[in-house]
C-alpha cells in the first residue's frame, strides 16, 4: 500500500496529477480543490488512498490526512463512490462539509455534482454524528451548529440564527458570528442582542 508520495509534479491534467518520485512518475486521482494548489514542477506532498481492484489499481492524492479520510468516510454512505466524493471535496473543503452536515445544510452538499437531492440527505443525516471529528479547524463550532441542525439550539440562538441568515448570510457564517457573540454576551443573552452581536462580528 502506497500511503504519501514526495517528489516533483511532472503532469497536471483534468482530474489527475503525475508526481515523479525518483524517476517513477505515479499518476493520482485528485479534486480539483487539490489539483488547483498543484504546480508543473515544483515539490509536492501527496497523501495517497490506494484502490486494488481485479482489474484495475487506482491512486488517489490529497494535500492532507484530513482530505484523505472525508474521501473515506463520503464513501460509507450508499451510493457516493470514488467519483462523487472526490467531487464533493472539489465543491467543500473538509472544514466547510463538516459545517455543512452539522447544520443539515443539504443545499451546500448537493451543490457538487452528482450529488442530487436523496443522496445529500443520506450524507448529512448518515455522517452527522461523524462529522466532528473530521471537523479540522471548524472543529470551534461545531457543536452549536449540530444543536442547530437537530432544532435543539435555545431559542435565542435559533432566532438569531435565522434574522442572520435572512438577512443573506450563510447558516454557517450566521453560525460563526452567534457563537463569537455568545462568548461576549454570555449564555443567557437574548436574541436581539445576539443579533447585534453577530452583526459586529461579520462586519469585520
Amino acid at each position: 500500500m502506497i500511503g504519501k508520495l514526495k517528489g516533483t509534479i511532472d503532469e497536471i491534467g483534468d482530474d489527475y496529477v503525475l508526481i515523479d518520485v525518483h524517476g517513477v512518475c505515479y499518476e493520482a486521482f485528485c479534486s480539483s480543490r487539490t489539483l488547483s494548489r498543484l504546480n508543473v514542477g515544483e515539490a509536492a506532498v501527496l497523501f495517497i488512498e490506494t484502490y486494488v481492484r481485479e482489474d484495475q489499481l487506482k491512486l488517489f492524492g490529497f494535500v492532507s490526512a484530513l482530505e484523505r479520510e472525508w474521501f473515506n468516510l463520503l464513501q460509507s454512505v450508499q451510493g457516493v463512490g470514488s467519483k462523487v466524493a472526490l467531487a464533493v471535496l472539489s465543491t467543500l473543503t473538509p472544514g466547510e462539509l463538516a459545517n455543512a452536515i452539522a447544520l443539515q445544510d443539504k443545499t451546500a452538499v448537493s451543490r457538487a455534482p452528482g450529488v442530487g437531492p436523496k443522496v445529500a440527505v443520506r450524507l448529512v443525516t448518515e455522517l452527522k454524528n461523524k462529522a466532528p471529528a473530521f471537523a479540522g479547524e471548524a472543529a470551534t463550532n461545531i457543536g452549536l451548529k449540530q444543536e442547530l441542525g437537530e432544532g435543539v439550539a435555545s431559542a435565542p440562538v435559533a432566532d438569531a440564527v435565522s434574522a442572520l441568515t435572512n438577512l443573506g448570510y450563510s447558516r454557517d457564517q450566521a453560525a460563526n458570528a452567534v457563537a463569537a457573540a455568545m462568548k461576549t454576551a454570555g449564555e443567557g443573552a437574548d436574541s436581539a442582542k445576539l443579533i447585534r452581536l453577530g452583526l459586529k462580528e461579520l462586519a469585520r
